[in-house]
């Protein structure tokens, strides 16, 4: 049993240990056994997933939530995807893939502020070395025109006039604040444009109020998402 995260207790909610465990079994198998090519050039080693799990701290600083007696709680559909394709293989383990995975509440489970902060630091290594193999593969340059015109696509969507970058849910539905997305999509254009500081932790943490008649979610977290991939491809 993993030793990186802390756990919550007894009384309150945390990651599932089991699937949590299963995961970072995955990452191994596709991170920890590089090609020679891989291997840092002073050293000749590679830093291992528990490594990078283990480094840093959480963003957050409250983990766990208290849970009445007779609450369950289920894994959700991005979880069992996740396990699904991981149960496939290390090679269906991805950074896009790091991004999407999600684990069920327990008690007594593992703090779900470490976790996060470890698989956003996991996705960032996995992002890297796709970078390097592709690079290897395509070149530098082909690489970064991929990024590029990825990069006009969203900013050609993202700046549309505010209220309309996204369709929108039914007046009967609650979708994201628009006046909220609005906001982050000026900044992802600057930051494309211009170069504007804009982190890619930012983008992961963004949150949204809720509105009635607001954006449709999935559209709005699947341009969010490629905006990751760019920010990620070109850093």
């Amino acid at each position: 049993m993993s030793t990186i995260f802390p756990r919550v207790g007894r009384k309150s909610l945390g990651y599932n240990v089991t699937q949590v465990e299963t995961f970072l079994d995955a990452a191994r198998r596709a991170y920890d056994q590089p090609d020679d090519d891989e291997l840092d050039a002073d050293t000749g080693v590679v830093e291992s997933v528990d490594t990078i799990a283990a480094s840093g701290e959480p963003n957050r600083t409250v983990s766990g939530a208290p849970v009445p007696d007779d609450t369950r709680v289920f894994p959700t559909a991005d979880h069992q995807k996740v396990e699904k394709k991981a149960s496939h293989g290390s090679a269906a383990l991805t950074a896009e893939g790091i991004r999407h995975t999600a684990f069920a509440m327990h008690r007594d489970g593992y703090s779900p502020d470490h976790v996060d902060a470890a698989l956003e630091r996991l996705e960032d290594a996995f992002a890297a070395r796709e970078r390097d193999q592709a690079t290897r593969a395509g070149g530098e340059q082909a690489w970064m025109a991929d990024a590029e015109s990825a990069a006009n696509v969203l900013v050609a969507r993202l700046s549309r006039p505010p209220g309309q970058r996204f369709t929108r849910a039914s007046v009967l539905a609650v979708g994201y604040k628009k006046a909220d997305v609005d906001r982050l999509a000026n900044k992802l254009v600057k930051h494309f444009r211009h170069g504007h500081e804009l982190t890619v932790d930012e983008v992961r943490t963004a949150v949204f109020r809720p509105e009635r008649g607001g954006y449709r979610e999935a559209q709005v977290d699947l341009v969010l998402d490629s905006a990751v991939d760019v920010m990620l491809a070109v850093r």
